[in-house]
Parts: structure tokens; C-alpha cells; sequence
């Protein structure tokens, strides 16, 4: 687990004074009347594009995540990421924002755990188109475990982890938000484990070895949060990235855990105003496709 504290802030002594106006003792003039010690400066989220050759990936680093918090949205009805992120952040404004968890398209229900504010609202488990497909129902205990993006209030600090939806809550920490997706990018693929991949029958559900528009959150070893979506590029077929090469990139950045979010068409990422679509269609058109749930990075400082 990732967790980032801010610096503690040294608290201002009263000066002891010598009797009848008298100049403090030696001692005590060094102990006393210490200067507080100032708080950092906050690290705004940091976004920059990197041009590939089958894909342009946009990627936003939230340096200092305890001011600007990663939380989770999810949706009744699905909408696009820009329309969400206006709800949920109203005239402050977001950001930066990320589409998330796996949705079934066809009842708009989920198909990913989602906590909001230390609530479930979304459960998997109720949408009977998932756990009622028989072509799952072998895979259905790892597909309700799939990993999930977490953040925590540990003593009034927030602090991130990615991990399976069945691991605990650390000690001393109460769960605030958790949106599910999968499979883990790094240290490992959990392709497997989660019911995405499966060799013996030739299932891959999500394409991984296939170039797509892909979305992805991870965390680096100083508790920086990075957002990544790799957008398909007009012309050039195939066009994306694989899930090895999207592990890879967040790899290259520093990143040593990481989450695939949902992907294709509903790759879309929002920074400072501006949305970025990773989809392309047959026509060379980025596609606008709603969404159920995002993260989204609050503009508190």
C-alpha cells in the first residue's frame, strides 16, 4: 500500500521570559520560540502525451494525491465521462478524470464493484445477466474477485492501494472509495486469476494480445498516482496497444502497481476541460461511448 502523509507541522513554543524583564537563559532561548516549520507547496497533476507509432497515450500523474484526492463516480444511467465529471464536480471542476469499472451495455448495470463515500453502490453480484450466463458460471468466484482500484482515510490521510476485492482493509484505515475493473498490469498480469484469460479453452475476453484503446490507473513507488489511456491513431491499423505493452509503459514511468481499466470504446480520458477518446471506428472516428463508473481527481488546493 501506497500511502502519501503530509509533512507534520511543528508547533510554535511560547518564549520563556527572566524574571522582572530579564533575558531568557541560554538554554531556554534555544529551545524556545522554534519557527513552524511550513507546509509544501501543492503538486498540481501533471499531464503530457506520449506519440507512438500505433498509439498516442495521454497521461496525468497526481504527484501529491492527499490534496488532490483520486474518487470514485459511478452513474443510475450511463454517460459520458465529461457529463459524469460535471455532475460530480460542479462548478469547481475536475481535474482530471478516467473512465472505470466493467459495465454490461445492453441493461446499463454493473459488472464491477463500486464503493462511493464508504457505500457500495454498485454490486456485480445483482446483475443476473452476469452472474446468470452460463458460460461463466466456472469463472463467476474469480470474476466477483477481479482487483480493484482502492483509496483509503487512514487517519484523516488518504492512501491508495490496488489489490483483490476480497483482501481486508488495513488496520486503521476505513475504506472510502474502490472501483473494480482488472486484470493487474504490474508487478504481475492477473489475467488468470481474475477469469479474463483462461489457455485451456482459447478465452481472452478483454483481446489483451490484441492493439486496442486501452485505460489503465497505477501507482509508482512514491505514492503517485498516474492515469493512462492510449488512444488508437487514424491510419494506422492495428492501432492501440496491447495489455503487455500498456504494462510495459506504466513500467517505463515507474510505476509498480497497476490496474486495467475498462477499454475500447469507453477509453476516454478528461484533463483540465479537455476530452481525449482512444476509439477509433471503421471510419476513422473517435467514438464517444457512455460509460457506468470513473475516478476522478478532486481540485481542492
Amino acid at each position: 500500500m501506497h500511502s502519501l502523509l503530509r509533512p507534520a507541522l511543528a508547533v510554535g513554543l511560547t518564549t520563556a521570559l527572566g524574571l522582572f524583564g530579564c533575558a531568557p537563559l541560554p538554554h531556554a532561548e534555544a529551545d524556545s520560540n522554534p519557527e513552524t516549520v511550513p507546509e509544501a507547496p501543492p503538486k498540481p497533476p501533471i499531464y503530457e502525451t506520449v506519440s507512438l507509432p500505433a498509439a498516442t497515450v495521454h497521461v496525468v500523474t497526481i504527484p501529491d494525491p492527499v490534496r488532490y484526492p483520486v474518487r470514485v463516480a459511478v452513474v443510475e444511467e450511463l454517460a459520458r465521462v465529461e457529463a459524469i465529471a460535471a455532475q460530480v464536480c460542479g462548478a469547481i471542476g475536475c481535474v482530471a478524470a478516467i473512465n472505470a469499472g466493467f459495465f454490461d451495455p445492453n441493461n446499463g448495470l454493473t459488472t464491477s464493484y463500486v464503493v462511493q463515500d464508504g457505500v457500495l453502490v454498485a454490486d456485480p453480484s445483482q446483475n443476473e445477466r452476469l452472474v446468470g450466463n452460463p458460460d461463466l458460471t466456472s469463472y463467476m468466484d474469480r470474476i466477483l474477485n477481479r482487483s480493484e482500484f482502492r483509496r483509503y482515510d487512514c487517519d484523516g490521510t488518504s492512501s491508495y492501494d490496488i489489490t483483490f476485492h476480497s483482501d481486508p482493509v488495513p488496520a486503521g484505515c476505513a475504506l472510502v472509495d474502490a472501483v473494480g475493473a482488472g486484470p493487474q498490469l504490474l508487478p504481475q498480469d492477473t489475467s488468470v486469476e481474475e477469469g479474463f484469460v483462461d489457455p485451456a479453452v482459447n478465452r481472452d475476453a478483454l483481446g489483451s494480445q490484441s492493439a486496442n484503446a486501452r485505460s489503465a490507473v497505477g501507482l509508482t513507488a512514491d505514492g503517485s498516482v498516474v492515469m493512462v489511456m492510449a488512444a488508437q491513431v487514424p491510419g494506422v491499423s492495428p492501432s492501440g496497444l496491447t495489455m503487455a505493452e500498456m504494462a510495459g509503459l506504466m513500467g517505463d514511468r515507474g510505476v509498480v502497481k497497476a490496474l486495467n481499466l475498462d477499454g475500447g470504446s469507453s477509453s476516454t480520458l478528461l484533463y483540465q476541460g479537455t476530452t481525449y477518446f482512444g476509439r477509433l471506428n471503421a471510419s476513422g472516428e473517435l467514438v464517444q461511448r457512455p460509460v457506468k463508473s470513473i475516478l476522478w481527481v478532486e481540485n481542492t488546493p
